[in-house]
């Protein structure tokens, strides 16, 4: 019978998901939650009728039946809340970004190598259906040689920005939103070496006084020749997910091409000797949405906790594990510097000797 570990959970806001995660998994019980707002503890409490929480993270640093801390607090609070979890001799699991810049990347990085505890970055969208089912054939090799990653996140997220916290100095559609898509280039083409691309802000985002790209077209390529495309549009009309799912991977191989979407169950696959199809997973949309208008994925992080489980029951690495999230953080980093330069392609080593990583 496998182990099943303790979690707590910090941030109640996006920990209402996990929380759900934890509670429905074979894998994890859930132990004790905290957030500093009283009232949203209480309201998690009534919610998933599960009571014991605090406002203290030092009181569930202190319990030692956690095995396993999931950290869903601000950015700006990533770093400390796992380096305090990993301190006390938990595990942990951190939600993307790992951080709000790379200005403590190399710490975050040489602390990680001083412990054996492991630290998973939680990238949930990896872990939707249509997305596993494109990995499991990625690694089966029924694409053959891959030749282009095309993604995209594209919503009108014009809703997020009547949250008063959103409009804050730092707000970022780039870090807060095409991560995923960035994400999901760097799974397939991890070595990328150089970027370029243009950016722009809207009237609509200016309208809430901010200067945030919400428009943004980049190209990368690794010293193989792969290329990698990556789309985005925050704060514009869509045409619905029934003409455009909002996040898409396409994989383009010598034996075959595939489409993953999200928040559509859906994944397109044309291989060698089969021909097009359309697989459909409607069926797992209560396992995936959980809550009110596919706000919470809830499905995603209960698959990637049990990934988690897993590696810990093996003592391997996650992925993304603290290095490949800081990678990403410095692609991001050098497709901003291209913004910067006009569309000019910028050498992702530039960024990591930059930075030391």
């Amino acid at each position: 019978m496998k182990k099943r570990y303790r979690m707590g959970v910090i941030g109640l806001g996006e920990g209402r998901s996990i929380m759900s995660a934890a509670l429905h998994s074979e894998r994890f019980e859930l132990a004790q939650v905290c957030d500093l707002n009283e009232e949203l503890c209480r309201q998690r409490a009534q919610e998933f009728d599960f009571h014991r929480w605090t406002t203290s993270y030092e009181e569930m640093l202190a319990n030692d039946e956690i095995d396993v801390i999931a950290i869903y607090t601000p950015d700006q609070l990533h770093f400390t809340h796992i380096r305090q979890a990993v301190e006390a001799g938990k595990h942990a699991i951190c939600t993307k970004p790992v951080l709000p810049s790379l200005d403590d990347a190399a710490k975050l990085l040489a602390f990680m190598k001083q412990t054996d505890r492991k630290l998973f970055i939680g990238q949930s969208t990896r872990y939707f259906e249509p997305m596993l089912h494109q990995r499991q054939d990625f690694e089966a090799g029924k694409h053959g040689e891959l030749s282009v990653v095309e993604t995209h996140y594209i919503t009108d997220g014009r809703w997020f920005l009547d949250k008063g916290w959103s409009r804050q100095k730092g707000f970022s559609w780039f870090h807060g939103f095409m991560i995923h898509a960035v994400d999901l280039v760097r799974w397939y083409i991890p070595d990328v070496s150089e970027v370029s691309g243009f950016a722009r802000t809207s009237a609509n985002t200016k309208a809430f006084g901010l200067e945030a790209w919400d428009s943004l077209r980049f190209i990368a390529r690794n010293e193989a020749g792969q290329i990698a495309t990556m789309a985005g549009d925050y704060a514009l009309p869509t045409l619905g997910q029934h003409a455009q799912s909002q996040i898409g991977c396409v994989l383009r191989g010598t034996q075959g091409v595939t489409r993953a979407e999200y928040s559509n169950l859906t994944y397109y696959t044309h291989f060698a000797g089969e021909g097009p199809k359309v697989h459909s997973f409607d069926d797992k949309e209560p396992y995936y949405f959980r809550f009110e208008n596919k706000s919470h994925h809830a499905g995603e992080y209960q698959n990637y906790i049990e990934y988690f489980a897993d590696c810990l029951d093996r003592g391997e690495a996650p992925l993304p594990d603290a290095r490949e999230a800081v990678h990403t953080l410095a692609l991001m980093e050098a497709m901003t510097r291209s913004v910067q330069r006009g569309g000019q392609p910028v050498k992702l080593a530039e960024v990591i000797a930059e930075y030391g990583l």
